[in-house]
């Protein structure tokens, strides 16, 4: 165990250190943010078994699930492995987006067209800026949407209409083959202004927990890690999966495992909140966070 944990460390640490230099300006796509000190933090992908979680956490879930979808679903679905040149891929973040489709289409009953799945050179900051204002066109009171992303994240300092002193992102792609960014505030624009407060983020990468702005009432922000923390995946998830996807969406939601209250004996109704314990619980070497704004427990 003590070889496998200093392993981990070397290949945290090698990752870290050979991210592209801090870039000192940048400006890039629809909301034409201007950053310095851009640091991409990569995903580690581990290599050989990893160990087993199993730790005891303090409890998000409540128990009681409050009210439930009365409307549409919709939700916008993120994965990239193939980002710029040839030293960033990834090799299971579309695994990733393809498993939270799945199981919001097959547990949860989101309609197939209402899942707007968006991965590699498809998942451009202009397309998910799209993505996310055509359903903010359509979502009105009772409904629900999820926003997934899973992949590289980064940080800087940001003009993104927030006062942080350091800004989170998530990292996607631009149209003409460049790095691009997504900042936290700009999200928090982005979410602004929808006709339904019952929001659903869940965030599979590294600095997750920097996206914790996004929280209010009627919403769950689902984070992999700590604002400072790294995101793992790895072949010995499930084949081949971000460890926190794996747990909170295949194991957690899909196979029922993460279900401590049986609110319908005979259906899995894992709730949010019940899933994010089970991957906390199972995750190793990242502490996932939660920001819930959701009263009593939210059932997709």
């Amino acid at each position: 165990m003590k070889k496998l944990w200093l392993s981990v460390l070397l290949v945290a640490l090698l990752l870290l250190t050979v991210s592209p230099p801090a870039i000192m300006a940048k400006s890039d796509g629809p909301g034409n943010v201007n950053a310095t000190d851009v640091q991409i933090v990569k995903k580690v992908t581990l290599k050989g078994p990893a160990a087993k979680g199993g730790k005891p956490v303090p409890s998000a879930a409540t128990g009681i699930v409050g009210d439930s979808c009365k409307g549409n679903k919709y939700a916008v679905v993120v994965g990239i492995n193939d980002y710029p040149g040839t030293g960033s891929d990834l090799l299971y973040t579309v695994a990733d987006a393809d498993e939270m489709s799945h199981v919001l289409i097959t547990t949860y009953g989101f309609s197939v067209s209402n899942v707007n799945e968006l991965t590699d050179a498809a998942a451009t900051k202009t397309a998910i800026y799209d993505a996310i204002n055509a359903v903010k066109g359509q979502a009105v009171a009772g409904d629900e949407v999820v926003f997934f992303f899973s992949g590289h994240g980064a940080k800087g300092k940001a003009n993104d209409y927030d006062r942080n002193n350091v800004d989170q992102s998530i990292v996607v792609n631009n149209e003409n083959g460049s790095w691009g960014y997504i900042w936290d505030g700009e999200l928090v624009q982005l979410f602004s202004g929808f006709g339904t407060n019952r929001i659903i983020f869940i965030f599979d990468s590294c600095l997750a927990g920097g996206m914790s702005v996004l929280n209010a009432s009627g919403r769950v922000v689902n984070m992999a890690c700590t604002a400072n923390g790294l995101s793992y995946e790895g072949a010995s998830w499930g084949g081949g999966h971000g460890q926190f996807t794996y747990y909170f969406a295949e194991q957690g939601m899909e196979n029922g495992l993460a279900e401590k209250t049986d609110n319908t004996p005979g259906i899995t109704d894992v709730t949010v909140e019940e899933a994010f314990d089970y991957a906390k619980a199972n995750c190793i070497y990242q502490t996932p966070t939660i920001a819930d704004g959701f009263i009593k427990d939210l059932l997709p």
